[in-house]
């Protein structure tokens, strides 16, 4: 559990909630209309705008900002040196007996096609392929997210516009302008909540956790290239250390993730 997440969605809906009722009751934003035009404009728009199959993956997303995968990269460097070791040692055959006990699916994966004796240009276009792949899908998903953030506070706008028609419709009651009026902005106020509360920073944090996983596979992917060149463990954990310290654009001891959330275990 993203615990960072939670009590960002909570403490910012709290505040909000607070601040309402230090001036008024509560009852004066519960406006069911209002919070239909937005949430159902927000997903009929976004259905619109995209296929089926991927508005699927819209729930799935959002279970996803609030799971977090760790990966100790630092740590993955380690065990990548240590199976260049036995690679050097016992040859590439050698590399079979340790792959139960790597964690990584992907670098397991790329290990196992080196066992399997597939040549580095397609060990390489295989695994590139994938990170590609799987990137897409992530870019997918938050384009998802953002669009939403982008649906439903103009959603918001075409409440507040309905409220005025029908406020302005009924201006021989001078009495009713000002709950009318209120009722109106409801739907701007649901929209930029929902937009900047929910939508947007989920979206910024998909596109990090994107450019995380990226980071580890792309580390995986030299790390196996170095394995089948067979070059000195030191040097290839040094090199690898400096790929790290450059993505990340600061030093990095062991046990230091980088601040980086990635695939690996919960």
């Amino acid at each position: 559990m993203d615990l960072t997440t939670l009590i960002g969605i909570v403490l910012g809906i709290g505040l909000v909630l607070y601040s309402i009722l230090l001036n008024s009751g509560l009852d004066l934003f519960i406006n069911v209309p209002s919070a239909l035009i937005v949430l159902g404009g927000t997903l009929a728009a976004t259905g619109i705008a995209y296929p089926m199959n991927e508005l699927f993956r819209v729930a799935g997303l959002f279970i996803k900002v609030f799971t977090t995968k760790n990966t100790d990269l630092t740590q993955l460097i380690e065990s990548m040196v240590m199976v260049c070791n036995v690679a050097r040692k016992g040859g590439v055959l050698a590399i079979e007996s340790k792959l139960n006990e790597i964690d990584n699916e992907f670098l397991k994966k790329g290990l196992q096609f080196t066992v399997d004796g597939k040549d580095e240009a397609t060990v390489s276009s295989l695994l590139r392929g994938e990170i590609k792949q799987i990137q897409q899908s992530h870019k997918d998903g938050w384009e998802i997210m953002n669009e939403m953030g982008k649906f439903a506070p103009a959603f918001g706008m075409i409440g507040t516009l309905i409220g005025l028609v029908q406020m302005l419709s009924s201006l021989d009651d001078v009495s009713t302008v000002g709950p009318k009026m209120a009722v109106a902005l409801i739907t701007t106020f649901y929209g930029a909540l929902l937009a900047n509360l929910i939508f947007i920073p989920m979206t910024v944090k998909l596109k990090r956790r994107s450019a995380a996983e990226a980071l580890e596979m792309n580390l995986v992917l030299e790390g196996i290239i170095f394995i089948r060149k067979g070059v000195n463990p030191r040097f290839m954990k040094e090199t690898l250390e400096t790929f790290l310290e450059n993505s990340l654009g600061k030093k990095i001891k062991k046990g230091d993730d980088g601040g980086a959330p990635a695939k690996g275990k919960k």
